[in-house]
């Protein structure tokens, strides 16, 4: 059930990507166990490169309800892959082809009066009734409507409901700081999100759908769950608040290529950022930020060499690491 890909297109140095598929399978099951709303699977950027299509079916399997994407491309993508049923994008410019995603049955968040605007175009333009989610910010200053057009967007969404142009499925919106349970701008959030929904209601609104809640607050916070949680990262195995050991489903694995012996002292890498505290073995991969390393991550990480933990040596490069082996006596190849 594992997907297995070539970290690079060429795979000459033998690194490989691993997907494990139990493991998203596992962790979509968890969160349906500890909600009582439904669940969306967030497969947005490749499934946080894991697969989309993979990572949809594999937590459609397992007890999730929704799909979640950001652009209107990822969407169209599931469906191409024959994923039915109900896929939200909601991160698209206000000159995007709605009018595509509505012939394929995406719903889309909207954030503005000009996406609305936009939306409303392209239903009477292809005689699809939009399926849309209200978007409202609730602190984070990113996407979604501000407070203040919140209540005019509603009443004309509400209009474009009463035209037959649109059906307001959902009312979303996304905390900023759910990954530390005890900020004070949660509480604010969510206070911000009932307002929003009493808003929409008094417009004549009556959204079926209403989720606030991401992979860390609905692990921490059943009060923002609603009727639907969105998870993405969960998914993956990554859980932004620290509070419940998930699955990982990806390991990159690598073979080192060389190996060799340096004395206390000796420098390592760009900038000689690392330097040897005793004599010591290092271990040379043939991965780094072209394949996903983090740069950031040169130094504090630490990468598996036969079950013992090695620190990363120096700033990882485009294509190479090096790694302190210490006392282990690795052959290179293995």
């Amino acid at each position: 059930m594992a997907r297995v890909a070539a970290s690079r297109s060429d795979c000459a140095q033998g690194a490989v990507l691993a997907v494990d598929l139990h493991a998203v399978a596992a962790n979509a099951r968890l969160f349906v166990s500890r909600t009582s709303a439904e669940v969306m699977a967030v497969v947005k950027a490749d499934g946080f490169g894991h697969g989309s299509a993979d990572a949809a079916r594999t937590a459609l399997a397992n007890g999730a309800t929704w799909l979640g994407v950001t652009s209107i491309a990822e969407g169209l993508a599931l469906r191409e892959a024959g994923l039915a049923g109900p896929v939200l994008s909601w991160l698209n410019p206000v000159d995007a082809d709605f009018g595509c995603a509505l012939a394929a049955g995406i719903d889309l968040a909207v954030p503005s009066f000009r996406h609305l605007s936009a939306v409303m175009r392209a239903a009477m333009a292809s005689g699809c009734r939009a399926r849309v989610h209200l978007h409202l910010d609730v602190g984070m200053a990113r996407d979604g409507a501000e407070p203040a057009e919140w209540p005019g967007l509603c009443r004309a969404a509400f209009g474009g409901e009463q035209r037959g142009v649109l059906t307001v499925v959902g009312l979303m919106g996304h905390l900023g700081c759910a990954d530390t349970p005890a900020d004070p701008c949660n509480q604010a959030g969510r206070a911000r999100f009932a307002r929003g929904l009493e808003t929409a209601r008094a417009a004549g609104l009556r959204p079926a759908v209403r989720h606030l809640a991401a992979t860390a607050a609905a692990l921490t916070d059943p009060r923002t769950h609603h009727t639907l949680c969105r998870i993405g990262a969960g998914l993956a195995g990554i859980d932004p608040s620290g509070t419940t050991r998930l699955h990982p489903a990806l390991t990159l694995t690598a073979p080192v290529v060389a190996v060799r012996r340096v004395r206390a002292g000796s420098p390592v890498g760009y900038r000689h950022s690392w330097t040897a505290r005793a004599d010591t073995n290092l271990g040379l991969l043939p991965v780094g930020y072209a394949d996903g390393l983090p740069r950031a991550a040169s130094g504090p990480a630490e990468i598996m060499v036969r079950g013992q933990r090695c620190q990363i040596a120096g700033v990882i490069s485009m294509d190479q690491t090096v790694i302190d082996l210490r006392s282990q006596h690795v052959h290179p190849g293995r």
